[in-house]
């Protein structure tokens, strides 16, 4: 049996009144994480020459982040459910900004992988921490929904963001400063956390921690997203890619069947009774899919084939980025009116006709003739989509496992972007070909960007088929109710 920590009067009113601050500092962690997987792409060519990269060891860079922040999320939402949110928050920002200090003093590639590598295990214990203080600090309902609304604006245009930042930062200061910008961001948010954020966690009456299945969770989960990354350099076909999937999914199974038979499981397979949340955690792997790999290609698309520079393609995603704050802030209000299926519906849509939209791109092409009208379509998605969701995702979640809900939907979206991108990447290299032409790069870029709208297609019927209707006017009726309760 399970019970919520008991908060005195007092606490109560304290956090009331500084719930959105906690907001704006949960927010702000959030964004620094989804900040980093971006910002390091443009500084790669700088950190090859310095720290003498090869080629093929260069990915490690992005590769070593990606596989621990991946395969550690669900490890570590249930740690803040059972140790502590604020707890594994603090523990998560020690070592992500400690590692970020690190990064930039890397004087090898084996030191720069493995303090990557560290920088991707505390946004994993970070990120779901982050946002489970966030569903536990607001209840749901309206309230909820416009702090969702915030925080997706702040992860949908993190990676746009980054874009821009790394190169102005690489090209005029250096790239360790691509690493360093979390360090003062991190010593301030861990700073003001103990004083913001209240300490909450699940009670139970046998205090168990499932280490089996943390471990066969985070090996499994962290093997397959390494398997997906790199197979468009290993190859499909090869022994390593074959093997290291089939090898995952053994330690998957294992996983689960650990699970089956433990008294106190990592986590409990109840949880994906509620159709919802199976629902949107499904969509979240079809976002991931479709749109992670968007950036990639257009950022492809401007440097290799319209000659921009690194700084002329991050001032680029500007209208991207502030297209995916302004839709993120409507869908949350709008989420509270019509509730989260419809609108979520919506985002999917957009995101497939802005994806198809892409597929016209043209050797011959400009910014305002091909990148400026799709990207603004396909942003207004992303806001649509992500915040909705995140709100099913979470919906109707006890507080004890509200860790646990959002270390899913964050892996979900990990994973899926992973096998997006290499799936995409493969299709995209099998048409360009061993000639590498401007018009080739474009048949590929197409190639993906299609098949890429065929992932959001998915992720539409998804949204129509799993996400019951009924729990989405739920939810709606709640955000009239507190309307209507705050008008009397």
């Amino acid at each position: 049996m399970t019970s919520e920590t008991i908060v005195t009067p007092a606490e109560a009113a304290r956090r009331e009144s500084r719930r959105w601050w906690t907001l704006a500092l949960v927010v702000a962690a959030q964004f620094m994480v989804v900040l980093d997987v971006a910002i390091v792409n443009v500084a790669l060519p700088s950190i090859k020459t310095d720290l003498h990269f090869t080629q093929e060891s260069l990915q490690w860079v992005v590769t070593a982040y990606a596989i621990l922040f991946g395969g550690a999320l669900l490890l570590g939402g249930r740690m803040g459910d059972l140790l502590g949110r604020r707890r594994m928050f603090m523990a998560g920002l020690a070592l992500f900004t400690a590692s970020s200090l690190l990064d930039g003093l890397a004087w090898s590639e084996g030191s720069l992988i493995t303090f990557r590598a560290l920088q991707g295990l505390g946004a994993a214990l970070l990120s779901p921490a982050a946002l489970s203080i966030l569903t536990t600090t607001f209840k749901e309902g309206r309230e909820r929904n416009i702090a969702l609304g915030v925080w997706g604006a702040a992860s949908g245009s993190g990676g746009a963001a980054g874009v821009l930042l790394g190169g102005v930062l690489t090209e005029y200061i250096g790239w360790e400063w691509v690493l360093w910008v979390n360090v003062p961001i991190g010593i301030l948010a861990a700073a003001i956390a103990p004083t913001l954020i209240a300490e909450t966690r699940a009670e139970v009456e046998t205090r168990h921690f499932d280490l089996a299945g943390a471990t066969t969770i985070t090996l499994g989960l962290s093997a397959l997203v390494f398997a997906l990354l790199d197979a468009e350099s290993a190859g499909w076909g090869s022994f390593q890619t074959i093997g290291t999937i089939v090898g995952a999914l053994v330690v998957l199974a294992v996983f689960v069947a650990v699970e089956l038979r433990s008294r106190a499981p990592l986590v409990p397979f109840s949880i994906f009774r509620v159709r919802t949340v199976t629902g949107a955690n499904v969509v979240g792997i079809l976002v991931g899919a479709s749109l992670f790999s968007m950036f990639y290609f257009i950022s492809l698309y401007m440097q290799q084939i319209l000659g921009y520079s690194p700084i002329k393609a991050g001032v680029s995603y500007l209208p991207l980025a502030v297209t995916i704050i302004l839709a993120a802030g409507i869908a949350s209000a709008l989420v509270t009116r019509v509730g989260f299926k419809p609108i979520l519906a919506i985002g999917m849509a957009c995101i497939a006709l802005g994806l198809l939209w892409f597929t016209q791109i043209d050797v011959d092409g400009t910014f305002l003739g091909d990148i400026l009208g799709p990207s603004l379509l396909a942003a207004l998605g992303l806001g649509f989509a992500f915040v909705p969701v995140t709100i099913a995702a979470v919906s109707g979640i006890a507080d004890r496992e509200q860790g646990l809900a959002s270390g899913l939907i964050n892996t979900s979206q990990q994973v899926g972007g992973a096998l997006g991108l290499a799936i995409l990447a493969a299709i995209a290299n099998s048409v360009i070909g061993s000639t590498e032409t401007p018009d080739t790069l474009v048949e590929g870029f197409q190639a993906a960007f299609a098949v890429g709208a065929g992932f959001a297609i998915l992720g539409l019927i998804a949204t129509l088929l799993l996400v019951r209707g009924a729990d989405s006017r739920a939810h709606a009726e709640l955000g009239k109710d507190e309307a209507a309760a705050e008008a009397d």
